[in-house]
């Protein structure tokens, strides 16, 4: 039975599903199956084009075949697939009878038995989720690249626009703007590096890792090698030492360093929010958009909202997926299977995220007058400045003084005030010059040349 998008149970598969429509290629029942049948036909090609089975010998019709049931599958053939799992109760030996039914109808059934030859039903699933795994992280890394270059861009764009920094929520020593999107934007390039490296796993070793029925059937053949060869074929690293199942090591690897982009990015999207709402940025309007059902001059940062809301949700599968999939009992329960099957819906969220913060990114842009306002009334910020000056000049108590001048008495505080001070101060006469001339919006530091380092 088909669903409107307004019948499904996740917005995933209803309100989002336009912007995921890649994911939902790569992580659907239907590319699972897909994935499964190819492998399982990949596996007996490879073994014909190896030629160490002299069963397998001629056998070019066959390899054909193969390949045309591989290349040609259809949304038909996977539910004829799910027509032999009602009977089976077993998905992967559904596929291994679709496969084999196709040998009968192509009159090769005196191949079929080595269809599936020496796999168990993990060699083939665990192969299947490192390829989409693979595909999957391919999407994300071009959603996270587009926003970090936006990131990069702005970082550039605002590198010399001078704000107030808040540190525990109160005025602090001053910044650019620049550079505090910069931060992000070097803290998001790690990660994405640690992603662009994450190795794909794969095992190929039979019902215990161990070659066991390969053995005792071809003893003369080096079946380590081979598997190793193989899953290398995929363009996935072969994991020589495993129980029956890939011990999903690698995906608790790859699930951490998604956690933590998703963490930099729900750090990122709550400072824009808080900068949003301070006024250093306002939003660009868009015709026909609505802020607030009845608050009409409302234009509301929702993109960044909708981005931490599913950035949680992804990492809630994420940490779980970490801790939970790397953990199986002796050498193999079924426990990480209904997990194994919500990978698409931990990279769907993050995915809506990534394209989210980076639309609210095309829409906002400074304030430099409300900016330059907050700096102009926070003139206390120059104390940090005063007193690192005296200490250099060894003027005994030069924080404590300064400290007995400020603190909790920042409204009181002028440039007038502070220029008094500096004035009174036995410091050599271009240390004294180069304080009087100090202003909030020039006490920047070496956050401009930060800003543009990359």
């Amino acid at each position: 039975m088909e669903l409107s998008s307004l019948e499904t149970l996740s917005p995933l598969d209803g309100r989002y599903r336009s912007q995921l429509t890649n994911m939902a290629n790569t992580f659907s029942e239907f590319a699972l199956i897909q994935h499964r049948v190819q492998i399982e036909c990949q596996w007996l090609i490879f073994l014909i084009r190896s030629s160490l089975l002299p069963e397998l010998n001629n056998t070019e019709n066959l390899e054909n075949l193969l390949e045309k049931i591989s290349d040609s599958f259809s949304l038909s053939d996977a539910q004829i697939i799910k027509n032999f799992e009602k009977t089976t109760q077993h998905d992967l030996k559904a596929v291994e009878y679709f496969i084999k039914q196709k040998l009968q109808e192509a009159g090769l059934s005196h191949y079929q038995e080595f269809v599936h030859f020496g796999c168990t039903s993990e060699d083939i699933n665990n192969l299947a989720y490192a390829l989409m795994l693979q595909e999957g992280a391919g999407f994300l890394l071009q959603a996270l690249s587009l926003l970090n270059t936006r990131l990069q861009g702005l970082a550039s764009q605002y590198a010399k626009q001078p704000m107030i920094s808040r540190t525990h929520g109160q005025i602090a020593t001053p910044t650019t703007l620049g550079k505090e999107i910069a931060n992000y934007y070097f803290r998001l390039s790690r990660q994405i590096r640690q992603l662009q490296l994450q190795e794909y796993l794969g095992k190929f070793g039979g019902a215990v890792g161990n070659f066991n029925a390969h053995s005792i059937a071809y003893p003369e053949i080096d079946w380590p090698k081979i598997a190793e060869g193989f899953v290398t074929s995929l363009g996935l690293t072969y994991n020589p030492m495993t129980t029956q199942i890939e011990p999903h090591d690698f995906i608790a690897e790859m699930a951490h360093t998604l956690s933590r982009i998703n963490t930099i990015l729900i750090d990122f999207d709550r400072d824009i929010w808080g900068y949003i709402s301070l006024g250093y940025f306002s939003q660009k309007l868009v015709d026909g958009e609505v802020g607030s059902s009845t608050m009409p001059h409302k234009i509301n940062p929702i993109q960044f909202e909708n981005s931490e809301g599913n950035l949680g949700l992804s990492n809630a599968l994420l940490i779980h997926m970490a801790e939970k999939l790397p953990i199986s009992r002796f050498q193999r329960d079924l426990s990480d299977s209904t997990v194994l099957r919500n990978l698409g819906v931990a990279f769907g969220h993050a995915y809506l995220a990534y394209l989210a913060t980076e639309k609210g990114l095309q829409k906002i842009q400074a304030n430099p007058e409300v900016l330059l306002k907050d700096l102009e009334n926070s003139p206390s910020v120059l104390t940090e400045a005063i007193q690192t000056v005296m200490r250099k000049y060894q003027i005994e108590g030069a924080y404590e003084q300064l400290k007995a001048l400020s603190r909790g008495k920042e409204k009181e505080i002028t440039l007038k005030s502070l220029r008094e001070l500096i004035k009174s101060l036995n410091i050599p006469g271009q240390a004294k010059k180069e304080l009087l001339e100090l202003t909030p919006e020039t006490y920047l530091g070496f956050a401009k040349e930060l800003a543009q380092r990359r």
